[in-house]
């Protein structure tokens, strides 16, 4: 085997692994942009939490320990910061725990509403809660979006031969964005 053949072969292996490190690359970005969308999509809904409240708080003077239990969340929701780089299991899991409970804030909010009919019937109410159904639903799409690009991210850094490369560079697993265990049970009606 001459010299020509060596350098072809370390060219080829080159190439290969020059290959697979912008893949991974790529893969880290996109999840990195993912979580970016999630963040985008919270914001709004924080956003708009205060235009709520206020909006119920006109018709709903004598709920203030609902009113002030939706604000209280989404003030603990809001001093959170994820760099999704560094980010653990357990500041997953806290992250996911201070969603649901805006989410089950909220819920309670809107069981307030029921019980005011000139509420329910206010056409700035209606709108904010047809804009925070609009966002929900962006908030499920963005998550859903994320966890493809983690699982993505994650099979290509545990799969051979990307595994060495990612070994070699420092790529770690990403945590998946997880529906807290309380939210997973069903819900009990009564009557």
């Amino acid at each position: 085997m001459g010299i020509g053949a060596i350098l072809i072969g370390l060219g080829v292996l080159l190439v290969a692994v020059i290959g697979i490190y912008n893949g991974l690359v790529k893969l880290r970005a996109n999840v990195d942009e993912a979580w970016s969308g999630i963040d985008v999509q919270l914001k709004r809904r924080y956003d708009l939490i205060p235009n709520l409240v206020e909006t119920v708080k006109g018709y709903a003077k004598h709920e203030k320990e609902t009113l002030t239990a939706v604000m209280e969340a989404r003030s603990k929701a809001t001093s959170m910061n994820i760099d999704i780089s560094k980010v653990t299991p357990d500041m997953m899991a806290q992250f996911s725990k201070a969603q649901s409970g805006i989410t089950g804030a909220l819920g309670k909010l809107f069981a307030v509403a029921e019980a005011y009919p000139d509420l329910k019937a206010n056409e700035n109410f209606i709108k904010l809660q047809e804009e925070l159904s609009i966002i929900e639903d962006a908030i499920q799409s963005s998550r859903r979006y994320f966890n493809g690009t983690v699982r993505d991210y994650n099979v290509r850094i545990q799969t051979v031969p990307s595994n060495i490369i990612a070994g070699m560079f420092g790529f770690t697993l990403r945590e998946f964005f997880k529906i807290p265990e309380g939210e997973k049970e069903n819900v009990k009606v009564e009557f």
